[in-house]
């Protein structure tokens, strides 16, 4: 989460509860001694830490979302992005940083393309932009695209403006003869009756058409309506029991090969019908007021026969990975694809409690393209990274794990792992803090994936182990 939007919404319920939230979280508090010291790293036998590379200095925000392309890492960060150069992972260096706030800047990279995407409303949609608020008519949110084919010196192109900005986005790539084009799904969400260009009810996401030849004439071709009757109203009760109610998306994850689409949209998820990339259809939507409070982000596993939805409770600013809130909060939901219906299976969540000064709960990840088996690696803030075999979608095991001490870098609830991707070999992990990690994971279990090598990650935009190798047009 963790933009204005969110921090808003943060404040927002500690304001209606007082106190009694943080209250309770600290209930039952972990062990003293089971916590590692601050930055220490703990990790199982089966993960290798190749490399830290700190977050450029001119980069004054937090580290966000990735993406992957050729021998480039490319992170988001809410002062703008960097590029790394990961063709030897144990020497990986920083290649550029472009100067560009505007949180979250989650990015993902298509051709000679970078898409940021920005909610958090500026004077103008310039780099040099300051904060301004959503109620002023002419501030601006949306996406930005640079020209990335100068590694060392990217180009800013354009900007889209879109209804209450870009939380996240979603790359589709056009088809047949419509595969000089690629479209992005905008999801935002927060609407209010006082921001001019963010009106409620808001039960839609954007939808640009990007000609890949000519980008600076991309613009947005579609708004459709997700959600006709309204979506989850959701429930107003004290955090953590708290169900969002549904005003957009947080976040949309495509199979284009396949045709469809998951959203994880707030007050529940859905699957898509994306056959036709500028008229989405809503096929199945699932709800969870009794565990989820905030459908985050979903992911296919490579058949595209099961969805892990992930729920992030406390909008990534609260200690969930305690006692107190248990196994079913703030966890990944694992559904199957049963004659095209998602069908719940399980949830799982990491069994390692964590101080009540560290953020923790389910976040970004993505699959670990090993041969027969469903294993996926993910982020949980300042719980760290996981990885998580979940073949038997009824019955999800931890396999591995990585994690440091509390952040004392920073404010306390402000640290951890953003994002947690496999491409090519090896796992990286994006921290707010302390900049870019890379891990190997030497296990039988995934030995298979060593062999699978990729030209591109958005993990956003799902693509068949066997059908990797898009987006150098």
């Amino acid at each position: 989460m963790f933009t204005p939007y969110g921090r808003r919404l943060t404040r927002r319920l500690l304001i209606a509860t007082g106190v009694a939230a943080l209250t309770a979280l600290s209930t039952v508090p972990a062990q003293a001694a089971d916590i590692p010291a601050p930055g220490e790293i703990v990790k199982s036998s089966n993960i290798e830490h190749v490399l830290n590379v700190p977050k450029p200095a001119e980069l004054t925000d937090i580290h966000t979302d990735m993406a992957f392309q050729g021998d480039y890492a490319y992170v988001g960060n809410y002062s703008g992005f960097s590029i790394y150069d990961i063709r030897k992972p144990k020497k990986a260096s920083l290649v550029s940083s472009v100067v560009c706030p505007g949180g979250q800047m989650d990015v993902s990279v298509y051709g000679n393309l970078l898409f940021g995407a920005v909610d958090s409303s500026r004077s103008d949609d310039s780099c040099n932009s300051t904060g301004q608020p959503a109620s002023v008519k002419e501030s601006w949110e949306g996406i930005r695209i640079f020209d990335i084919s100068d590694k060392r010196n990217p180009k800013y192109i354009k900007a889209v403006e879109t209804n209450c900005g870009s939380h996240t986005l979603t790359l589709v790539p056009g088809k047949g003869r419509d595969r000089r084009n690629v479209y992005v799904y905008v999801s935002s969400y927060s609407p209010s009756a006082s921001f001019p260009d963010c009106q409620p009810p808001h039960d839609l996401i954007s939808i640009i058409k990007v000609p890949l030849h000519r980008p600076a004439e991309a613009a947005v071709v579609a708004t459709p309506n997700l959600f006709p009757d309204g979506g989850n109203p959701g429930e107003n009760l004290p955090y953590p029991e708290r169900t969002s109610a549904t005003t957009g998306c947080h976040d949309i994850t495509a199979y284009p090969e396949k045709d469809i689409a998951a959203g994880a949209c707030m007050g529940e998820g859905i699957l898509m019908d994306i056959s036709d990339p500028v008229n989405p259809k809503v096929t199945q939507t699932v709800r969870d007021d009794e565990n989820f409070a905030f459908w985050h982000s979903a992911t296919f596993n490579n058949a595209g026969t099961k969805v892990v939805f992930t729920d992030e409770l406390g909008g990534g600013t609260q200690a969930t990975c305690n006692e107190a809130i248990g196994p079913n909060r703030g966890a990944n939901a694992y559904f199957d694809l049963v004659h095209g219906k998602l069908v719940f299976k399980s949830y799982f969540k990491i069994a390692r409690h964590q101080a009540d000064t560290e953020n923790c709960v389910a976040h970004n990840g993505s699959l670990i393209p090993v041969k027969g088996k469903d294993i996926m690696v993910q982020a949980w803030y300042q719980g760290g990274i996981s990885v998580v075999d979940f073949t038997d979608s009824a019955n999800p095991r931890e396999i591995a794990f990585f994690e440091r001490g509390p952040d004392d870098t920073a404010p306390a609830l402000s640290g951890g792992f953003w994002s947690a991707y496999y491409y090519n070999g090896h796992i990286y992990g994006s921290d707010f803090n302390l900049g870019l990690d890379i891990l190997k994971i030497n296990d039988p279990r995934t030995r298979s994936a060593e062999g699978v090598r990729s030209d591109i990650l958005n993990a956003q935009t799902q693509q068949s182990y066997r059908d990797r190798g898009h987006g150098h047009h």
